[in-house]
């Protein structure tokens, strides 16, 4: 021993850079044969999964769309497996029987959130963990317990006219922008914006008024940018520790910057509105809600975590499937004209606006809704879950500190709940009304919004299709298999297209448009 550390000596001297590189190398080498051994005894003993590389496990398998590989290897190792993203250890669910037994059976002990680094630990250091995001703990339940005010049905009724007015400026710009159905349009923004002011008037008061709006743009590019914080494998950072250790590391560079634009927005809104509050001058909305709900203390982080979780989990999830429904809608004549029959036919003598009231009693609109959300599912995988405590499922014990993923997009493609789940059917939800859908999540920690959101999807898609006639110039690609413009996203996003907007009735949709104004 003595002597190798005598010639180590002896070399660092005579040549010290090719010591340094050798030396290096040794230590990478090292810190290989660790992690290896590290990562094989993380393994659950008894559960099936796919092998991995060395260091990066089976990230580099799921860079081109993971949901889309988690369904293919369910059909080799089962529904339920685990995978190694480079030092997590991650359990997949891929079917409605086990999603079940994951969090609905052992709801209490599939009731945390794993910390992910680039979103914990950069991206919500100052705004907070969203609701959704949140691991368990005595600040989510305070969380959980104020927002819950706001969002019951009761309370819901006190937004309806926000969801009245957002859905008739959408209109209008479908019809303005598309020069009357004149001019193919590509719809996203008008998207994206309808969905952006529903979340502001429903959580602070204040509208998007128009597409040209410095703050709907400042909004989206920043919402958009820390949704990806919180991808699964979009951050190999998150499952590969020593790459943190970059200080030029471009995604943790990007969360730092677009989080400190929005500590920028979000307060100004909340410090607006609070001022409205103490007024009395304040719009019904969320935050003034649970501002004035006593029951429960929440300090100013807390708050603005509310906030978030609203921007978060409103804002993308709507807008996402809507213009995914689009491109499909416009490319099915006879879902349009069934469903355009139906509306007819539940309006009767009330005029060509859908009340903004119905709570989705028109079950064909209802059922290309929830079609919607169940063949898209824009958020494909779930947010992921932490065990707090051990269990067995199936005679495997999962012990407490697993990472599991619920793969919706896969749950909701089920065979066993569905005999033909890739096709897109609107009927299967008339003749299944009460199947199960995944695209909110399952159990404790499903999305408290999932009420109001498809109340929004249902109310969006009476007034759109009672309105327009849509018709695609060409083929629009719009499978979320494949055509994904970012596949390694949080949120899935359909690649750009255009449709046309033809009014069914100009003279009358000019009228009921300016009506309401």
């Amino acid at each position: 021993m003595e002597s190798t550390v005598l010639a180590f000596r002896r070399a660092l001297i005579q040549s010290p850079l090719q010591s340094v590189v050798i030396g290096s190398i040794a230590i990478f080498a090292l810190y290989i044969v660790v992690n290896e051994v590290i990562r094989s005894r993380s393994r659950i003993p008894g559960l099936a999964g796919p092998k991995g590389w060395p260091v990066i496990g089976n990230l580099p398998d799921l860079w081109s769309n993971a949901p889309v590989k988690y369904r293919e290897w369910a059909k080799i190792y089962g529904d339920v497996y685990q995978v190694q993203l480079g030092n997590t250890r991650v359990v997949i669910v891929n079917s409605a029987a086990a999603a079940k037994t994951f969090l609905i059976t052992n709801s209490h002990a599939m009731s945390s959130r794993p910390e992910l680094y680039t979103y914990h630990k950069i991206a919500s250091t100052t705004a907070g963990f969203t609701i959704g995001s949140s691991p368990y703990d005595d600040s989510l339940r305070r969380k959980k317990k104020g927002v819950a005010v706001a969002m019951n049905r009761p309370s819901i009724q006190n937004y309806i006219p926000y969801l009245d007015l957002e859905t008739k400026t959408f209109v209008q710009n479908l019809l303005d922008y598309g020069q009357s159905g004149t001019v193919a349009i590509d719809p996203m923004l008008m998207a994206q914006r309808l969905s952006l002011s529903l979340v502001m008037t429903i959580n602070w008061g204040v509208r998007i008024p128009s597409l040209e709006d410095d703050l709907l743009k400042e909004i989206v590019k920043v919402e958009v940018g820390l949704n990806k914080t919180r991808s699964t494998v979009g951050n190999t950072q998150d499952h590969i520790p020593f790459l943190r250790f970059n200080p030029f590391n471009p995604k943790s560079i990007e969360a730092r910057e677009l989080r400190a634009r929005r500590d920028v927005y979000l307060a100004k809104l909340d410090a607006d509105l609070e001022r409205e509050v103490s007024a009395g001058t304040n719009k019904p909305c969320i935050q003034a809600s649970v501002i004035k709900y006593k029951e429960v203390e929440l300090n100013e982080t807390e708050l603005q975590a509310i906030s978030v979780s609203m921007l978060s989990g409103g804002f993308e999830t709507i807008s996402t499937t809507v213009q995914w429904s689009m491109a499909l809608l416009a490319q099915h004549p006879e879902i349009q004209d069934k469903a355009y029959d139906e509306i007819k036919k539940f309006q009767g003598s009330k005029g060509m606006w859908c009340d903004a009231t119905d709570d989705q009693n028109c079950s064909y609109i209802l059922g290309i809704a929830k079609e919607a959300l169940r063949y898209y599912s824009v958020l494909p995988l779930a947010l992921p879950r932490r065990s707090m405590k051990d269990f067995e499922y199936n005679g495997i014990r999962i012990p407490a500190g697993t990472t599991l993923y619920l793969n919706a997009w896969a749950c909701n493609r089920d065979p066993e709940q569905w005999s033909d789940p890739d096709v897109f059917r609107p009927e299967r939800w008339q003749e299944k009304p009460e199947a199960l859908l995944l695209t909110f999540g399952l159990g404790y920690r499903m999305c408290p919004a999932h009420i109001l959101a498809t109340r929004q999807l249902y109310i969006i898609l009476m007034r759109l299709l009672s309105s327009f006639r849509l018709e695609a110039p060409g083929k629009i690609d719009c499978d979320p298999r494949t055509d994904i413009s970012h596949p390694r996203d949080l949120v899935i996003f359909p690649k750009p297209y255009r449709v046309f907007f033809i009014p069914r009735d100009e003279g009358s949709l000019r009228t009921a448009l300016a009506a309401s104004n």
